[in-house]
């Protein structure tokens, strides 16, 4: 047995933690089977000094075990050591540590300093001070934040790899500090430097393009720490002792681009100026910052038709350009950035709106290496003016968003299929950038409620959004109103809006799903407040029906089942979403107030809960079982929230697979139906013709994007047209991860890794099949361990693998046994016999009748078993239907006789 991977709150080794009681988790990992953990001791010294000693305990917890020791002191390091004893007699110990900040904003001893230039002055100001250290240093550390974007520098070297620090929270009441390890320290005179771009604070931002959300001037706050190693220590703090200048940043901003001019000579400087921020608004940073995770060759050098140099990088991502060059003095390079090219070939920004993304580098004759500071890009293209020679050696596509560890990975046999799987990656990967965006690339970039809530399962097989998601969920939490309820945006730059369904309900769905994943009791406990606030916000809104049926809503956005020119929110009843969303709320708040032992509340939800359900009834689904609105998603909703009575589920069933069917076995659902479609149909025995709407390569579905060159989900269905052209709406993001929810589904129904208990405590591991796939490997690691499901079905031959961690316990499910199997830890292989065949028919219920009746064997079927369909006058007509579309409307009878003429069909080709 080895004792692995302790961490605090999530990090490891952290630093700058501000928590009361952090709390601590391990994995265990064992060549043996069905390891379990029996005991535990969690030790923690100060300096040497215990300070808490947990004791042996008698427990298999191991995951988020709160600090129970002395009141921690700021600015300190702790050491912590875990024991552990399993049930195979074997002990291990593992060690970390985890550094306290300042203990709260307040424990600052600097001042808030700003600049004096003009309010027309572009250049990022530049906040310097020089200091002297005389003795040997033990350790420095610098905390800092500011209002806007900033970067330190030491002695000219930049300090920590991260960007966008501080962040962007809501201002008005949160603000995030940063704690830095500083090496760049030296005997004598050091200098350091703080530039503060506009960023979120104050910067060019929304639908309008206006400045100063948060305020019209940018500040900084920072603190050195120096400790000498004959015990004194020495702080360095921000106030009217600096001076502010500007450098070579002469204009940043994240939607327009950045201009740095390596030839600027810095600005006479003048004394900086006290300005005032509330300390008390101030919270030790939340989540992971931003680093660049990936840097990506250039893939090749274009010349469009109109003459534009252009690099293709291959990959749409969010980040930046590194390159080197070396330009005579005053040479100007300028980038620009696009998602695509038009179908000529030309380079095309126009989904990137009023963002025109425009970076500009001003060469000072040396070798220099240049990248922007305070923007992001959207893009896959760039296109370079001011370069006579282009070497794609020289440039390099820099990846950029919040450094989450990845935790999910998934491949199959079908290339199309893990395609689709680094693009919904590359889409969580480009939208969490300190918030969930909604895209990266045009004029918005805003952390817009819905698509986190659809999207949030599926991040969490991807990447470990525990921090991510607790950060961002507590300015959901602080722009919330009893007036205005959940925003659609978070934060909040639109004004006032009313919370509308699905979007909103973020504020329930998000905390559910992060509780489920990782066991974190915390997360409902903090967020409590804000989900009760939602689900009674919706209620003081409600009718005499008790339900919800007043103000705007978002219906199923984008949906295919409507005119777009009617508006973009589908063809489903928008207020059966909002009372299917207001169930769904209600249930997960009834839960959670079980969970946190709240009574009286979860008796209160209880009752609205059945309430809603009965409404819903009454409202939506007709005595004989009929949905109000018979499209995909009002039947999918009606089923995945368990809404419908159990008398009607059948007959809803049938008209989710005939409107299927209707669109050729396509879906037509938008940001609403789509995360739960497949679901829907795996789980009520449709499994098959979910894997047909999966591998679907036209118009509408996943792998027509694929097809068209896409390596990232776009926001329509079809934003690239099959003519080249594009969609021309003015919202067109090729980048944008909604339907990417989908990925939740291939982890869970065709890997079939789930959770049986809270964190994957127990684990199921359940496969299932689709035509198409003949072998699928897929790994999670929870905060147990790694969960692997691999499995094949070829050669008429079925292989499982499944690796389940120590401390856990799984049940397997077999693909075509009726038992299933309980296991615990360790690596289990299963292999049999089968005469299943998972390569694709050649016909199915998607060839037309046409290519049906091309083969005589099945005109002698026909003939034999519905000569009177053959005389039809009207037979030809349907020969363009698919076979889904003949049989939709029609018998049993008619649809069993198809399928007995297919297989046929099939198994004729088998024999040939």
């Amino acid at each position: 047995m080895k004792l692995t991977d302790v961490r605090i709150e999530y990090l490891n080794n952290p630093i700058g933690i501000d928590l009361k009681k952090p709390r601590i988790s391990w994995k265990i990992e064992s060549s043996e089977k069905n390891v379990l953990q029996k005991a535990y001791r969690i030790e923690v010294n100060l300096g040497g000094r215990a300070v808490w000693d947990s004791g042996m305990r008698e427990s298999d917890s191991s995951v988020l075990i709160a600090y129970a020791g002395q009141d921690l002191q700021p600015c300190s390091l702790y050491d912590v050591r875990v024991t552990v004893w399993d049930n195979q007699g074997h002990e291990a110990s593992a060690e970390a540590s985890f550094e306290t900040g300042l203990s709260g904003g307040t424990n600052f001893q600097a001042k808030w300093i700003t600049h004096g230039f003009a309010a027309e002055e572009t250049a990022c100001p530049v906040f310097v001070r020089e200091f002297d250290v005389k003795k040997e240093i033990e350790k420095v550390r610098v905390y800092a934040t500011s209002l806007g974007v900033y970067e330190i520098k030491m002695n000219g070297e930049k300090v920590g790899d991260t960007f966008f620090a501080p962040g962007w929270t809501n201002y008005n009441k949160r603000l995030q500090y940063q704690t830095y390890a500083v090496k760049e320290l030296i005997p004598g005179t050091n200098k350091i430097e703080i530039t503060v771009g506009n960023g979120w604070y104050k910067g060019i931002f929304g639908f309008s393009c206006t400045p100063n959300h948060y305020g019209e001037r940018v500040a900084a706050l920072a603190e050195i720490h120096i400790a000498y190693k004959d015990g004194s220590k020495e702080i360095i703090a921000t106030d009217d002792s600096w001076q502010a200048t500007t450098g070579s940043i002469r204009y940043s901003e994240i939607y327009m681009g950045e201009t740095f001019d390596s030839t600027f000579e810095t600005d006479a400087s003048h004394a900086a100026k006290i300005t005032c921020f509330d300390n008390g608004k101030l919270v030790a940073q939340e989540s992971e910052p931003v680093r660049i995770t990936r840097k990506l060759p250039a893939q090749a050098l274009i010349t469009s038709p109109k003459g534009e140099r252009i690099i293709d990088f291959g990959q749409n991502l969010t980040g930046f350009v590194e390159f080197e060059a070396t330009g005579h003095v005053g040479q100007k390079i300028i980038i620009r950035h696009a998602e695509t090219l038009d179908k000529d070939g030309n380079f095309y920004p126009d989904t990137l709106r009023q963002a025109i993304s425009v970076d500009t580098f001003i060469c000072n004759g040396q070798v220099q290496t240049f990248t922007p500071h305070f923007t992001f890009h959207g893009f896959r293209y760039i296109a370079i003016e001011g370069l006579e020679e282009i070497d794609t050696g020289d440039f390099r596509a820099c990846a950029l968003h919040t450094d989450m560890e990845e935790t999910g990975s998934f491949r199959t046999s079908n290339p199309l299929i893990n395609q689709l799987q680094s693009n919904i990656q590359w889409g969580q990967r480009g939208n969490f950038l300190d918030i969930p965006t909604d895209c990266p690339q045009r004029d918005e970039r805003l952390g817009w409620t819905g698509d986190a809530q659809v999207f949030a399962g599926t991040a969490a097989y991807n990447a470990n959004v525990a921090l991510f998601f607790t950060k961002w969920l507590r300015d959901l939490a602080s722009e919330q109103t009893a007036e205005y309820g959940v925003p659609h945006v978070v934060p909040n730059i639109l004004g006032d809006q009313e919370g509308a369904a699905a979007w909103s309900d973020a504020a329930t769905v998000i905390p559910w799903v992060m509780y489920q994943t990782y066991g974190d009791l915390k997360i409902l406990e903090d967020q409590y407040e804000s989900m009760t606030g939602w689900v009674d916000y919706i209620s003081a809104r409600c009718g005499s029906s008790g339900l919800w049926q007043t103000g705007f809503q978002y219906g199923d956005w984008l949906a295919l089942d409507k005119e777009e020119s009617a508006d973009r929110t589908g063809a489903t009843d928008k207020y059966l979403v909002a009372n299917a969303y207001y169930a769904y709320s209600t249930d997960i708040v009834r839960q959670t107030a079980r969970i946190l032992n709240k009574n009286e509340d979860a008796a209160k939800y209880d009752e609205l809960y059945l309430r809603i359900k009965q409404a819903f009834n009454d409202e939506y689904i007709t005595k004989t079982g009929r949905m109000v609105s018979e499209t995909q998603t009002g039947c999918v909703l009606a089923l995945h929230f368990d809404l419908a009575d159990e008398k009607y589920k059948p007959r809803i069933l049938e008209s989710l697979t005939t409107n299927i069917a209707n669109h050729k076995n396509h879906l037509s659902t938008g940001f609403v139906g789509t995360p739960y479609l497949c679901h829907v149909l795996t789980e009520q025995g449709e499994h098959e013709l979910a894997g047909t709407l999966l591998l679907k390569e036209d118009y509408p579905s996943w792998l027509y994007a694929v097809k068209k060159g896409a390596t990232t989900i776009w926001e329509r269905w079809n934003s690239i047209l099959p003519d080249g052209s594009f969609d021309e709406s003015g919202m067109n993001s090729l980048n944008h991860y909604a339907y990417g929810s989908i990925g939740d589904w291939m982890y869970g129904k065709l890997a079939g890794i789930g959770l049986l208990e809270l964190g994957y405590k127990k684990v199921s591991i359940k496969p299932q099949f689709i035509k198409g796939i003949t072998w699928v490997e897929a790994s999670f690691r929870s905060v147990y361990g790694e969960i692997r499901s691999v499995w094949s079905c070829e050669n008429r031959k079925i292989r499982i693998e499944v690796k389940i961690p120590a401390n856990t316990t799984a049940v397997i499910h077999l693909p075509e046994k009726a038992e299933p199997i309980e296991v615990g830890s360790g690596l289990h292989t299963f292999e049999y016999e089968t005469a299943t065949s998972l390569e694709k028919d050649r016909y199915s219920m998607d060839s037309t009748l046409q290519e049906i009746m091309d083969q005589p064997e099945a005109v002698e079927l026909f003939n034999q078993y519905a000569p009177d369909m053959l005389n039809h006058p009207l037979i030809k007509m349907a020969y363009g239907f698919t076979i889904s579309e003949v049989v939709a409307n029609g018998t049993q009878e008619s649809a069993d006789l198809f399928n007995m003429v297919l297989d046929r069909l099939n198994a004729a080709e088998i024999t040939v």
